[in-house]
């Protein structure tokens, strides 16, 4: 047993069920607990008011109100490379193991791979463990032991490969006696100031309690997932995706959850929670697709990237209701649905005719619960480049998506209000309402909602064409 160890948070911000921290207690004295505002990830971030970074900030101040409440200690902020700092503190604080829970994102491996030869060179042990994931990495894989590129057959695996162990409860809140505070550090963190960013405006509280309640909520209509999730303006989804990104709620309890209840809604939310493990495994055996399609015979597609279109689609005014309401919840809420994620992506590449990357980015720029597996692998997914994606001739469209996903315009409405008057039958095609029905309803095409930035079948034969050439 190790006297001193030091936790490693990163994605993982809970005390309770927490892998990571759990061996760490178990296996030492003391830990120290630590996380690392790392300037090669924050200097990315263009907005200094950031919501991710307040959801992070919420979390850590939640955690450290509980560990004070407890036995006065907290987790030590810190700022700065984490190649640096977690050797350099381990050292100082006399640790012989510094503990984390394992990250997948190829940047990530090799961070983790300098820390760990750094903490080598002073014969200090580098433990990470399965925490984000159920499976990762070579855990399911085909009898030749290639990775699954499918995944009807990676979920049938996976599946019959779950056992308890993968989704015990690693009772970690009951050792946080052991947690003792590192004394001062010159690049500890009181404030969001400190790391260069400013209060942000969330809509979501970034603490585990916040999430849950979501995970309560869910509890009770989860029956009914496989019938609602799909609908943008019925509260279907859990809505938990952003506490799973930061780890405030862990995948282990919601699988827990799924397998708790034998509903359509439960295995069907089961299925979805192995996608994402899915997506996980395919980032990690294909680390080039965080650049490159998955599929090499679609890496040179030639796409126009019309910038203007582009930002039409960004600022969700393309003059088409579903995707401008979609575009305009993110931009307001850092969240979309995620029916409307796969309709704006497909919106973007094949009506619009721009690059994945250039949606996935911005994607990436806005998701609270922003996910480089799970983000790049629905990209690829809707653009036809990715492993299992939707063939090339599947073109959504959107008109049809938003009669049938939003029957009422309820959604709509809420984010294009400029529609709000509309009679359900026209708030899908406003481009098509006559100079008459203008007046009558308050909404002129081209003033007050924009006239469409493409006629979606000419739109769709140049997809067509341009993938057939490739």
């Amino acid at each position: 047993m190790s006297r001193i160890s030091l936790f490693w948070f990163r994605r993982d911000l809970r005390l309770t069920d927490n892998h990571g921290l759990f061996l760490a207690l178990s296996r030492s004295e003391q830990v120290i607990p630590v996380f690392v505002f790392d300037p090669a990830i924050l200097d990315r971030l263009t907005e200094k008011k950031d919501r991710r970074v307040q959801l992070i900030f919420d979390a850590l101040r939640e955690l450290n109100s509980e560990l004070a409440s407890r036995n006065g200690s907290r987790i030590l902020m810190l700022k700065g490379s984490p190649e640096y700092l977690i050797p350099e503190l381990a050292i100082q604080t006399g640790a012989s193991a510094v503990y984390t829970n394992t990250d997948y994102e190829p940047a990530a491996i090799h961070r983790d791979t300098a820390v760990q030869e750094q903490l080598m060179k002073s014969g200090i042990g580098f433990h990470s463990v399965r925490d984000h994931v159920i499976f990762h990495q070579n855990e399911i894989v085909k009898e030749d032991g290639k990775p699954y590129v499918v995944y009807t057959p990676y979920s049938k695996a996976w599946k019959s490969r779950l056992t308890a162990n993968e989704t015990r409860h690693f009772a970690s809140e009951n050792l946080l006696e052991k947690v003792i505070p590192a004394n001062p550090h010159p690049s500890e963190i009181q404030t969001l100031s400190d790391i260069g960013f400013s209060p942000a405006d969330v809509s979501i509280q970034g603490t585990r309690q916040a999430g849950l309640q979501f995970l309560s909520g869910f509890s009770a209509r989860m029956a009914s997932y496989g019938e609602t999730r799909d609908f943008p303006a019925v509260k279907g989804v859990s809505y938990l995706s952003p506490y799973l990104r930061f780890g405030m709620i862990g995948i282990r309890e919601c699988v827990r959850l799924a397998l708790s209840e034998n509903s359509s809604g439960s295995v069907k939310w089961l299925n979805e929670l192995i996608w994402r493990d899915f997506y996980s495994q395919i980032l990690w055996h294909f680390p080039h697709v965080v650049s490159d399609s998955f599929k090499p015979e679609y890496a040179g597609l030639q796409f126009p990237n019309d910038e203007e279109k582009f930002r039409h689609w960004c600022e969700g005014t393309t003059g088409f209701p579903i995707v401008d309401a979609a575009m305009r919840q993110l931009n307001q809420t850092g969240w979309m649905h995620n029916r409307l994620r796969m309709v704006a992506a497909s919106f973007l590449v094949k009506d619009l005719h721009v690059d994945w990357r250039w949606g996935e980015q911005y994607f990436a720029e806005k998701l609270l619960d922003f996910d480089l597996a799970s983000n790049n692998g629905g990209w690829q997914w809707a653009a036809s480049t990715g492993c299992d994606a939707q063939p090339y001739f599947r073109i959504f469209n959107p008109e049809l998506q938003s009669r049938k996903f939003d029957p009422a315009g309820k959604f709509i409405r809420k984010y294009c209000p400029e529609l709000k008057n509309l009679p359900d039958g026209l708030i899908h095609s406003p481009a098509t309402l006559s100079e008459a029905d203008q007046i009558l309803y308050g909404c002129r095409i081209g003033t007050d909602y924009p006239v469409p930035v493409v006629l979606h079948p000419e739109a769709k034969e140049k997809a067509l064409l341009l993938y057939r050439k490739k």
